[in-house]
Protein backbone atom coordinates (compact mmCIF):
# COMPACT_ATOMS: atom_id res chain seq x y z
CA UNK A 1 0.00 0.00 0.00
CA UNK A 2 1.35 3.25 -0.83
CA UNK A 3 1.29 6.74 1.04
CA UNK A 4 -1.97 8.95 -0.21
CA UNK A 5 0.42 12.51 -0.77
CA UNK A 6 -3.24 14.18 -0.13
CA UNK A 7 -3.48 13.43 3.01
CA UNK A 8 -1.32 15.93 4.89
CA UNK A 9 -3.20 18.67 2.63
CA UNK A 10 -6.43 17.34 3.73
CA UNK A 11 -5.97 17.30 7.34
CA UNK A 12 -4.18 20.90 7.18
CA UNK A 13 -7.11 22.17 5.89
CA UNK A 14 -9.63 19.82 7.93
CA UNK A 15 -7.99 21.34 10.93
CA UNK A 16 -7.67 24.94 9.65
CA UNK A 17 -10.27 27.49 11.57
CA UNK A 18 -11.54 28.55 7.78
CA UNK A 19 -15.20 28.86 7.64
CA UNK A 20 -17.02 25.68 6.38
CA UNK A 21 -19.33 25.08 4.09
CA UNK A 22 -22.12 22.12 3.53
CA UNK A 23 -23.60 21.11 0.05
CA UNK A 24 -25.71 18.28 -1.08
CA UNK A 25 -25.78 16.67 -4.71
CA UNK A 26 -27.95 14.01 -5.69
CA UNK A 27 -28.56 12.02 -8.90
CA UNK A 28 -31.64 10.47 -11.12
CA UNK A 29 -30.52 7.08 -10.07
CA UNK A 30 -31.04 7.77 -6.70
CA UNK A 31 -27.16 8.70 -5.28
CA UNK A 32 -26.35 11.38 -2.64
CA UNK A 33 -23.03 12.95 -1.81
CA UNK A 34 -22.82 15.35 1.07
CA UNK A 35 -19.17 17.50 1.06
CA UNK A 36 -18.23 19.33 3.91
CA UNK A 37 -15.42 22.52 2.12
CA UNK A 38 -13.06 25.17 3.10
CA UNK A 39 -12.93 27.79 0.77
CA UNK A 40 -8.81 28.28 -0.38
CA UNK A 41 -7.95 30.63 -3.43
CA UNK A 42 -11.33 31.23 -4.27
CA UNK A 43 -12.53 27.44 -4.62
CA UNK A 44 -14.06 24.82 -2.36
CA UNK A 45 -12.13 21.63 -1.62
CA UNK A 46 -13.84 18.87 0.06
CA UNK A 47 -12.42 18.13 4.05
CA UNK A 48 -15.06 15.23 4.57
CA UNK A 49 -17.71 13.42 2.09
CA UNK A 50 -20.33 11.15 2.40
CA UNK A 51 -21.69 8.76 0.04
CA UNK A 52 -25.14 7.44 -0.15
CA UNK A 53 -25.14 4.53 -2.93
CA UNK A 54 -28.87 3.21 -4.49
CA UNK A 55 -28.63 0.67 -1.80
CA UNK A 56 -28.38 2.79 0.99
CA UNK A 57 -25.29 2.61 2.19
CA UNK A 58 -23.39 5.67 3.38
CA UNK A 59 -19.26 5.80 3.20
CA UNK A 60 -17.72 8.27 4.70
CA UNK A 61 -14.55 9.58 3.65
CA UNK A 62 -11.34 12.56 5.08
CA UNK A 63 -8.07 12.50 5.89
CA UNK A 64 -7.64 9.70 7.96
CA UNK A 65 -9.70 7.52 5.75
CA UNK A 66 -9.10 9.08 1.47
CA UNK A 67 -10.10 6.24 0.23
CA UNK A 68 -11.22 2.05 -0.13
CA UNK A 69 -13.16 -0.31 -2.96
CA UNK A 70 -16.38 1.86 -3.07
CA UNK A 71 -15.10 5.16 -3.64
CA UNK A 72 -12.90 8.49 -2.57
CA UNK A 73 -12.58 11.89 -1.36
CA UNK A 74 -12.51 13.82 -4.45
CA UNK A 75 -9.07 15.36 -5.36
CA UNK A 76 -10.41 18.54 -7.36
CA UNK A 77 -12.75 21.96 -6.08
CA UNK A 78 -16.48 20.94 -5.70
CA UNK A 79 -17.75 23.25 -8.54
CA UNK A 80 -20.51 24.50 -6.25
CA UNK A 81 -22.78 25.91 -8.99
CA UNK A 82 -23.96 22.48 -9.35
CA UNK A 83 -24.41 21.74 -5.43
CA UNK A 84 -27.03 22.82 -2.75
CA UNK A 85 -25.76 24.65 0.22
CA UNK A 86 -27.12 22.71 3.26
CA UNK A 87 -27.36 23.55 7.52
CA UNK A 88 -24.12 22.25 8.64
CA UNK A 89 -26.33 20.09 10.89
CA UNK A 90 -27.77 18.18 8.70
CA UNK A 91 -24.43 17.02 7.16
CA UNK A 92 -23.26 16.33 10.55
CA UNK A 93 -26.36 13.75 11.26
CA UNK A 94 -25.59 12.22 8.56
CA UNK A 95 -21.97 11.97 9.05
CA UNK A 96 -22.52 10.76 12.50
CA UNK A 97 -24.84 7.97 11.36
CA UNK A 98 -22.77 6.45 8.57
CA UNK A 99 -20.53 5.51 11.50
Amino acid sequence: MFSDLRQPLVRQLAESDVPRHYWHLADEDGRVWLFESVEGDGEHWATRQVEVGTDRVAHRYWWRHLQDEHGFLTDQPLEIWELTEIPGAAFESVWEAAT
